[in-house]
């Protein structure tokens, strides 16, 4: 595309200086006759006033002397006969055949012949006694070209000049274009290749300018859509634990025996892939922020928590574990998914299964307090010993969010995201019923949620509440609690 341009810019330009330098050449030249011939005619008519007063040769021979051509033998007079014996008289050296004299005499008007080296200028020129006299003015070669070779040269000097410059600025502009579209080529390929954080400078051309914003946006989504899709397979992966915790009680409770010890060692393979899938798909994750729940999204809180926790009592009665519902009984709209709601509440209780002994009580109390709702799942197991670990996303291994083997660290991350999606965050602490107390503020218009997160969020980075962060928090939540159960009545 470079040399291309360059090729058809070097045409073009080639066509426009032939196009006007030429003509303008001929011009020149045609000027340049033009002045040898006026200067001749003006010399010329510096002896017609003496040919008006007399034909004496010697006056003619003095007049024709005292001229410039004259002195340098280029002007000549010639003078018809007087009558039928007179003599014609001629001054000077003629040039000119007598065939165009007599052509001039005869016309009466000036003509311009050819002869050897040059031209010659026949001006008629009337005399005292009637006749008609004809001078001749000798032009040479040199003077009617004379300044036409400089001016061609100098044409032809801004011709190329013209020439070369178009080429140099059409290559500039090659390279403008041509190197943005080289590194878009190449960073499409790159992108191709799987090298996700490829990114091109926006420079160039508005449209090579545009292709690339458009591009690195493009890039962008690709990054992004990877990352929510590999947060997807996770959290997917990671929701296959509530059923898995399930298969594992009930195996159980199915003795001993070959069977059972099959079913469980089933089990526990089951675990260890769906961990694996889980850990595979959080490395594998670019950093970038996963999606979150939309506003426009919403359920019903209370019957998402009934029908979860009608599945859960199931399981508690099997191990003998005291469970306490509150604040359930009315309406509660959330701007959360059904889904997400439900994949949050099984994450929280499927960790109060699996971290803590059988026969541990846990309660779930739902708060409303008008721009907020507050979801607590409560135990009154061990407890977490540093729940800022156990906030961390990938908090995996030996040391997990509960500090058991083989926990992927996504269960709170799926909650913290659903509360974050809202304008509200997720806080571990300790509960009334001596265990783990995870408390989920969800945000109904993010507007004194949201100021009480970053108010809390301050907090934390400097190593205190902020007023209107955790302590305006905790004494709306003291107030949410005091118009509800008090926990403490399900202490078992």
């Amino acid at each position: 595309m470079r040399w291309a341009l360059v090729r058809v810019c070097l045409a073009v330009t080639a066509m426009v200086v032939i196009a006007f330098a030429v003509p303008l050449g001929l011009v020149i030249k045609e000027m340049a006759r033009d002045r040898a011939f006026s200067d001749a005619e003006r010399q010329a008519a510096t002896i017609g006033p003496t040919l008006t007063i007399t034909t004496d040769r010697e006056e003619l021979t003095r007049a024709v002397l005292s001229t410039e051509p004259g002195g340098r033998g280029r002007l000549a007079v010639h003078v018809p006969a007087a009558g039928q014996g007179g003599d014609r008289l001629e001054i000077g050296t003629r040039r000119a055949t007598r065939e165009d004299l007599e052509t001039v005499r005869k016309s009466g008007r000036a003509s311009i012949a050819e002869v050897p080296g040059g031209s010659a200028l026949l001006q008629p020129t009337a005399l005292g006694s009637g006749g008609i006299a004809v001078v001749e003015v000798f032009v040479p070669e040199d003077e009617v070209s004379n300044g036409v070779g400089t001016a061609w040269l100098v044409l032809a000097g801004v011709g190329i000049a013209l020439i070369v410059g178009s080429v140099a600025v059409a290559d500039r502009l090659g390279v403008r274009m041509v190197e943005p579209a080289q590194r878009l080529a190449g960073a499409a390929q790159d992108l191709g290749e799987g090298r996700l954080g490829t990114r091109v400078p926006e420079e160039g051309p508005t449209e090579l300018r545009s292709a690339a914003v458009a591009f690195n946006s493009m890039a962008d989504q690709v990054v992004q859509l990877l990352a929510n899709e590999r947060e997807l397979a996770a959290d997917l992966s990671h929701r296959l634990r509530t059923p898995l915790t399930v298969l594992r009680l009930n195996a159980a409770s199915l003795g001993e025996g070959p069977a059972a010890e099959q079913t469980r060692a089933a089990v526990e393979q089951l675990e260890h892939e769906v961990d694996t899938i889980i850990r595979t798909a959080r490395e594998q994750r670019p950093q970038t922020q996963g999606g979150q729940t939309g506003a426009g999204a919403g359920c019903d809180a209370s019957e998402v928590i009934r029908e979860r926790m009608g599945f859960w009592s199931a399981l508690a009665e099997d191990e003998g574990r005291t469970v306490r519902l509150a604040g359930v009984d009315r309406t509660v709209r959330i701007p959360v998914a059904r889904p997400e709601l439900a994949a949050a509440l099984d994450a929280l209780l499927g960790n109060v299964f699996r971290h803590t002994p059988e026969g541990t009580a846990f309660a779930v109390d739902v708060h409303h307090t008008g721009h907020a709702v507050i979801v607590l799942v409560s135990d009154a197991g061990p407890g977490i010993p540093d729940p800022e670990s156990a906030l961390a996303r990938g908090a995996s291994g030996r040391n997990g969010a509960r500090g058991e083997v083989g926990s992927t660290g996504l269960g709170l991350d799926i909650v913290r995201r659903v509360a974050e999606s809202t304008g509200g965050d997720l806080r571990i602490g300790r509960s009334v019923l001596g265990g783990t107390e995870v408390r989920i503020w969800i945000g109904l218009d993010g507007g004194p949620a949201e100021r009480a997160r970053r108010g809390h969020r301050v907090g934390r980075r400097t190593g205190r509440r902020g007023p209107r962060g955790a302590r305006g928090r905790n004494a709306e939540f003291r107030g949410a609690q005091g118009s509800g159960p008090n926990p403490r009545d399900s202490r078992s």
